[in-house]
């Protein structure tokens, strides 16, 4: 199936690993152009050359907490690709931890990164897109159920859905689509430090794929074609979804 993706150009945030590095390697597979951004200057470096360097794909140094980082990401897609079809906003997970141990000062930085530089970045390349653009959040089974020991991804989560849920209506008749991706249970390393938090990470797993419908873990690869789907054209009547990617951990409708 032709997605429609070729010569078309994304930002995704949090591309230097995990998630947004696995949703880039796929639009890139596709034939899509890529600004990756990442807070550390040597992974960005690394991603921008296993996803082809110059021509496929510009690596940024930035971090979705900065005021300025909008504007930088969206003035290098602008720079390198003369233009610019969606952005996949993906963010590192929050710090673990329940209600009464986290301070106000890592709930100050959470929200920052998580939620608003989220609704920032998305609110600037609103302003720049067109007619069938897209605008991706990465999320996490947060949004339907909370997960022990992740109080802050509990409260922030939900709230970047509603918000998602809420653009896709304002930027609708603009011919914008607004799409949500929730993973649960992708063999990423930030899943694996959680296993690893219980003390018997094999345990972990163990007890959590029983909860898995398909009986594993997903893998990166898996979550990016997902991604890659979602943003492109193919998809061009999907908007405000949000698209479980678990295995079927999610029962409801």
């Amino acid at each position: 199936m032709d997605l429609g993706l070729k010569d078309l150009v994304y930002i995704v945030t949090g591309g230097t690993r995990g998630l947004g590095r696995a949703a880039a390697r796929e639009l890139v597979a596709d034939g899509a152009r890529v600004v990756v951004s990442g807070r550390n200057e040597k992974s960005v470096a690394a991603a921008e050359e296993e996803l082809g360097g110059p021509g496929r794909a510009v690596g940024v140094v930035a971090d979705n907490a900065d005021t300025g980082t909008p504007d930088r990401l969206i003035a290098a897609a602008r720079d390198a690709f003369k233009r610019l079809d969606g952005v996949l906003i993906s963010v590192g997970g929050p710090p673990t931890g329940t209600s009464d141990t986290i301070d106000d000062d890592q709930w100050r930085a959470a929200f920052e990164s998580v939620f608003l530089g989220a609704v920032r970045l998305s609110r600037a390349v609103a302003a720049e897109l067109g007619e069938g653009g897209v605008i991706g959040f990465v999320l996490s089974s947060s949004v339907y159920e909370p997960v022990p020991g992740l109080a802050i991804s509990n409260a922030l989560r939900p709230g970047l859905a509603g918000y998602a849920k809420n653009l896709s209506n304002e930027l609708g008749p603009r011919g914008i689509r607004v799409v949500g991706l929730v993973p649960a249970h992708i063999e990423t390393d930030r899943v694996r430090e959680l296993d690893a938090r219980t003390g018997d990470a094999d345990t972990a797993r163990e007890r959590a794929t029983v909860g898995v419908p398909l009986r594993r873990y997903g893998t990166p690869d898996e979550f990016g074609r997902s991604a890659a789907f979602l943003l492109s054209p193919a998809a061009s009547y999907l908007t405000g979804v949000m698209l479980s990617i678990d295995g079927g951990v999610r029962r409801g409708f």
